[in-house]
């Protein structure tokens, strides 16, 4: 996950340092009054930020039922942007392929489970879409205090292929504003 941070303040004092300045104010007479304008400025630049609901998501184990219909199905993590500017969440695989492990005796994990056996979709009976090692855009938008989303994921499976080990995968989301 990267996350960009970015906001310079500048402001001008006047008030106690009038004099330094070079202003000036005079008053005589009972009530005495008065007072010197001034100007007061800042720039802000690009602010965003990603939460999430968890830092890693557990897949669901297959089941037999899971290995004949191909696949089974995961809720992921709830995406939170905040942003004063329009932004882009993009989703991508750390590695073309998962990390394997062994966990079965005489059994080697399958070390080449391609990236793209993890599907994202931002609903749960939605069109899924196939992990890569590119940016793809999950979600964008305008200026917003909070614009949440849902990940899902799917998981594929083949009796000839998947061999029992334990498995895992980075993926990295990004946010930018342009």
């Amino acid at each position: 996950m990267k996350m960009s941070w970015y906001f310079v303040a500048v402001a001008g004092l006047l008030g106690g340092l009038a004099a330094d300045a070079g202003a000036q104010c005079t008053a005589s007479g009972s009530p005495g009054s008065c007072g010197d304008p001034g100007t007061v400025s800042m720039t802000a630049g690009r602010v965003v930020r990603l939460q999430m609901s968890a830092g890693s998501t557990s897949l669901t184990p297959p089941t037999t039922a899971d290995f004949d219909a191909g696949f089974n199905s995961t809720t992921g993590p709830t995406l939170t942007v905040s942003a004063n500017a329009s932004w882009t969440l993009s989703i991508r695989a750390a590695s073309a392929v998962w990390t394997a492990t062994n966990t079965a005796t005489g059994v080697a994990a399958r070390a080449n489970k391609p990236a793209a056996d993890l599907k994202w979709s931002l609903t749960s009976g939605g069109a899924f879409s196939a992990l890569t090692a590119s940016d793809a855009t999950l979600v964008s938008g305008a200026a917003t205090a909070s614009s949440a989303t849902t990940l899902y994921f799917q998981t594929l499976y083949a009796w000839s292929v998947d061999t029992p080990g334990s498995y895992s995968l980075s993926v990295v989301l990004t946010l930018t504003s342009p």
